[in-house]
């Protein structure tokens, strides 16, 4: 081979793009190195051209145009105002469908939505876009992780809320990372880790969002507590809460799931009153969310007013009273019955059972029909297909 024949002195005298050639004809299977595309004009090779020195004026040309083609490329993106628009108001349409719409079908479209977002968080745009994009997913995140958890999937809700976490933290959005910590201590609170649930709606207070939050977290902290029979806790959050409603600021960003009306409040405050060992004040609160009631409320949330009304008057030894308001809950549809309302049920009927009303007739009447009730969802979940 003619490379053979080259010694030392020859290689030194020889060009390199000569001996380049001489080298391929030698080894001709050699794999030859890939070329490597740039992925932003900056990878390109921009380094002066010693074969062609550039004069000052040609220097400074030759470098506006290195700005103007990356300013090109930067000024690219996958997304318009006019379609991150429209993404945001398909999150509020959402959020507002899951107070009175079939929770598997709103989780279907809340899915294909946050899908859709992750896409296009997959490829380029303008930073202001990326946040508001982030934003969207953290909501829609949330919304799953909500869903998730009225569905009795508390592992599943856990999974989503940190990811709508993360969603927040990337966004830099204050009023959704109170969101989030209101999601996930709600998921705390049903999985029973009570004292992580105060601490999560504290945490979420501490970012002084706009709209209603700051009042939903500290009822969800005030709930907690009087599930941990800390009264005199559970009465000093429901205070801040009240205070957050006099001095709320602006207004919720998606609204729907994602806000809390005066309703909402009462529900809570009445399921603190009785588990706190005030029945009056509880029964009360829930009779007063019912006259001033302003539609539409989520269901959930009315069936479990409604509950806390049964409760209540079973804990004055009314039982008569306890049956009007249990039997609009268990007359509820099925798709509307979370896991989360369910849950209160069972609770009752257990209180009911050791109490010392076990053996009345109204209350024999009230374990009847909640067992009815229980059987009917029990058939009706083994019914259901597959996947």
């Amino acid at each position: 081979m003619i490379s053979d024949l080259l010694d030392l002195d020859d290689r030194r005298a020889i060009p390199e793009e000569e001996l380049q050639l001489i080298s391929s004809a030698a080894h001709p299977d050699a794999e030859q190195p890939l070329e490597v595309l740039p992925s932003s004009p900056l990878q390109l090779d921009l380094s002066p051209d010693t074969s062609k020195a550039q004069t000052g004026v040609e220097l400074v040309q030759a470098t506006a145009t290195e700005s103007a083609t990356w300013a090109q490329w930067a000024e690219a993106t996958n997304i318009g105002d006019i379609a991150l628009e429209q993404l945001q108001a398909d999150t509020r349409v959402l959020a507002a469908r899951y107070v009175s719409g079939d929770p598997l079908e709103v989780f279907k479209d809340a899915r294909t939505l946050r899908d859709q977002v992750f896409g296009l968080l997959e490829g380029r745009q303008h930073p202001r876009q990326s946040a508001e994009l982030y934003a969207a997913a953290g909501y829609l995140c949330s919304l799953l992780a909500w869903i998730s958890s009225d569905m009795g999937q508390l592992q599943d809700a856990d999974t989503q809320g940190r990811t709508a976490w993360l969603c927040a933290e990337l966004s830099g959005h204050s009023d959704l990372r109170a969101w989030v910590l209101s999601t996930r201590s709600k998921i705390a609170f049903w999985d029973g880790r009570l004292r992580e649930a105060v601490n999560l709606a504290r945490r979420g207070v501490t970012y002084q969002s706009h709209g209603t939050v700051g009042m939903l977290l500290s009822c969800q902290e005030a709930d907690a507590w009087a599930a941990l029979g800390a009264a005199a806790e559970a009465r000093a959050a429901l205070e801040r809460a009240s205070a957050a409603r006099e001095g709320m600021v602006g207004v919720d960003e998606v609204g729907g799931i994602f806000s809390c009306s005066d309703f909402r409040y009462s529900n809570y405050a009445s399921a603190v009153f009785l588990r706190v060992g005030a029945a009056e004040q509880a029964l009360h609160e829930a009779d007063q969310a019912f006259v001033h009631q302003q539609p539409p409320q989520a269901y959930g949330t009315v069936a479990q007013v409604r509950i806390v009304q049964a409760a209540a008057h079973l804990a004055l030894a009314q039982p008569d009273g306890a049956l009007e308001p249990l039997r609009a809950v268990l007359a509820m549809p099925p798709h509307q019955r979370l896991e989360t309302v369910a849950s209160r049920v069972r609770e009752l009927a257990r209180d009911l059972a050791h109490s010392s009303m076990a053996d009345s007739e109204p209350a024999i009447l009230i374990q009847r029909e909640i067992e009815e009730w229980g059987r009917q969802a029990a058939r009706r979940t083994l019914a259901l297909p597959q996947g």
